[in-house]
């Protein structure tokens, strides 16, 4: 173990650890939304501290040798290298400042052993006078959290329209069947069953708009505005070259917010990516029951179409099959929903100059764009593609039609 001192007093810490005092404090409050569970988020962090440090050096806040060491160690995290030196809860009070402790600690500690240093002595490289220089955990989550959602977005997109492909190739492939549409759960008239999934293609490729809307609009940033937005203890050259450096070691286009003051208080950019995320959630639910009604029997139904088998459906009932995949993309979306309301909470409760409450906004999108990037893979892959149309109730239907 090794000493460690903060204005509370003295504690032992593990003796090959990155992180320290700050840290350790941290995890003894803990609710297990764990920072290291949240790998892109750490690289994001990690890639703010290099721009901040590039824009410390051009104001000369620190020397080119505490500057080199601090971009190494920077790249370390941003290539992935050392994620369990990341205990911090994400739901820490404080308003993330145990997120930012933690990433001041393991990058100063890496840059002294980078400079022949043992870890815990904070000479030459000191988390805060050196790798938070110019900066306060306000701006540089604010930053991160934006980073990482427009990271996530990605892969989150790139499903979202595999799926809006998948659904209108059935659509297509569905048209020439003739069914019974219904209104109110009662007959009405005769129906190509494509349209049905022509128009959840439709309602899905909308909602993929929307969301794409909310999620470019998180590319106005806060960097150099510090706690409230007055950009207090950032030296003004600091202030001219941050986001630029960011911008050419991300590969982003991140511009300054209007006003910083706002910034600081408001998060409801976020909760707009949050509410996106939520009518996302109540389309897919919506599509999910259709199809599970849809295929519903076969005998005792609806029995129009035949979802794929991806499981046994019963261990009493031989020969069961169970609409699994609708059922999952349902439970999933009530997580969704869920988390959709967390964030939206984190909005309603900021506070005059600070939302302190931005972490938990943060961790429920993270985790809605992760659960849904991989349910509606599985929706589009496991059950959308393989979908058949009972013709022979089909035409039993139609045939029955009144209208």
């Amino acid at each position: 173990m090794r000493v460690e001192s903060d204005l509370l007093g003295r504690r032992e810490v593990p003796a090959d650890a990155l992180y320290g005092i700050h840290t350790l404090r941290a995890i003894e409050g803990f609710s297990g939304r764990i920072l290291a569970n949240y790998p892109d988020y750490v690289r994001a962090l990690a890639t703010v501290k290099k721009a901040a440090a590039r824009a410390n050096r051009d104001a000369h806040v620190i020397d080119a040798r505490r500057h080199d060491a601090i971009e190494r160690a920077c790249d370390a995290l941003i290539r992935g290298e050392h994620l369990a030196e990341f205990p911090v809860d994400m739901l820490t009070g404080g308003g993330s400042i145990a997120v930012n402790m933690n990433l001041n600690e393991v990058v100063a500690n890496l840059a002294n052993e980078y400079l022949g240093v043992a870890p815990g002595s904070y000479k030459p490289v000191h988390p805060k006078h050196h790798v938070n220089a110019s900066q306060s955990t306000a701006d540089v989550c604010h930053t991160a959290i934006r980073m990482t959602v427009l990271e996530r977005w990605h892969g989150l997109k790139r499903a979202l329209e595999k799926c809006v492909a998948a659904l209108k190739a059935k659509a297509v492939e569905l048209r020439p069947v003739i069914t019974t549409a219904r209104t109110c759960l009662q007959d009405a008239s005769r129906v190509s069953l494509g349209e049905l999934f022509g128009g959840h293609a439709e309602a899905i490729a909308r909602r993929t708009g929307d969301l794409d809307q909310a999620v470019r609009a998180l590319t106005r940033i806060d960097l150099g505005g510090t706690a409230i937005g007055s950009g207090s203890g950032a030296p003004a050259i600091y202030r001219r070259a941050v986001i630029r450096h960011l911008n050419q070691i991300a590969g982003l286009k991140l511009t300054l917010r209007r006003n910083l003051y706002d910034a600081a208080q408001h998060i409801d950019d976020l909760a707009a990516v949050s509410a996106q995320l939520g009518l996302l959630a109540e389309v897919l639910i919506k599509v999910a029951q259709d199809l599970r009604l849809l295929a519903s029997g076969p005998e005792g139904g609806f029995g129009e179409i035949i979802l794929p088998a991806v499981q046994e459906g019963s261990s009493m009932f031989p020969g069961k099959v169970n609409p699994v995949v609708p059922e999952t993309v349902i439970q999933c979306c009530f997580q969704v929903l869920g988390c959709e309301r967390a964030a939206r909470m984190a909005l309603e409760r900021g506070e005059p100059n600070l939302n302190v409450f931005e972490g938990a906004a943060a961790a429920n999108i993270f985790d809605a764009m992760a659960m849904m990037r991989r349910t509606i893979a599985l929706f589009a892959e496991q059950c959308v593609t393989g979908i058949r149309a009972n013709r022979k109730r089909c035409r039993e239907l139609a045939a029955r039609a009144r209208y």
